[in-house]
């Protein structure tokens, strides 16, 4: 018994390592989507993927303006980065 707890354990532990931040700002207050994507690619950004991450932030994938690969979330109220994977 004390192993299937243990496996339990490690397998949620490993699963909340793996997600991204939590944003709680009420989605009324969020960037639109089209000009946050426009902010981004003004700086240089070449968005491959933006979404709503499962935390409620936006997440983008693709290429920072040295072309190496990037996995960012951000504050989508503030546009603040929070996590660059």
């Amino acid at each position: 018994m004390k192993l299937h707890i243990t496996a339990l354990v490690l397998a949620l532990s490993s699963a909340a390592a793996l997600a991204g931040p939590a944003c709680n700002a009420p989605e009324g207050t969020w960037m639109k989507e089209a000009d946050f994507k426009a902010a981004l690619e003004k700086q240089g950004y070449q968005i491959r993927t933006f979404k709503v991450s499962k935390g409620k932030c936006y997440e983008i994938y693709g290429l920072d303006k040295a072309g190496k690969k990037v996995e960012i979330y951000f504050n989508p109220a503030t546009g603040a980065e929070l996590e660059r994977k």
